[in-house]
């Protein structure tokens, strides 16, 4: 099984605009953790992450997007990233079934900022990545 891209929505509120992704992965979420919450993972599918202290409140610096701190965290399960100039990312990871994992995404940003079809292309990317054995 691979895995799949459910469609993303896009929500504008005045200049304040929200990305949904939902992605479903076969891998368990101990292995899609460290996609979301390392330098090296986030560097395989995403951005380089020239800075990511693992913690609330640590610094993390998303070379295409800038810098800023870690706004949630939750091991295994939650990674928000709150940059500036780039807004409000959040990876949210819960079961699905006994073996796959669901991956609840929201990119949140006033401005010109990131398409869906960026972020669908980022998911792709990471759906090879972890068939992969990333």
């Amino acid at each position: 099984m691979t895995g799949s891209i459910e469609q993303g929505t896009s929500q504008t509120h005045g200049n304040t605009h929200i990305l949904h992704f939902v992605v479903r992965l076969p891998d368990p979420m101990g292995k899609v953790w460290p996609a979301l919450s390392t330098q090296e993972g986030l560097a395989a599918w995403f951005t380089p992450a020239d800075e990511l202290e693992p913690r609330l409140g640590g610094a993390v610096t998303l070379r295409d997007l800038g810098a800023g701190r870690i706004t949630a965290w939750d091991v295994d399960r939650v990674a928000e990233y709150t940059v500036e100039g780039g807004g409000r990312i959040r990876f949210h990871l819960e079961r699905d079934g006994s073996a796959g994992t669901v991956l609840r995404f929201t990119h949140e940003f006033r401005g010109e900022g990131e398409s869906e079809q960026g972020w669908r292309a980022r998911f792709e990317r990471l759906i090879e990545q972890l068939a992969r054995g990333m």
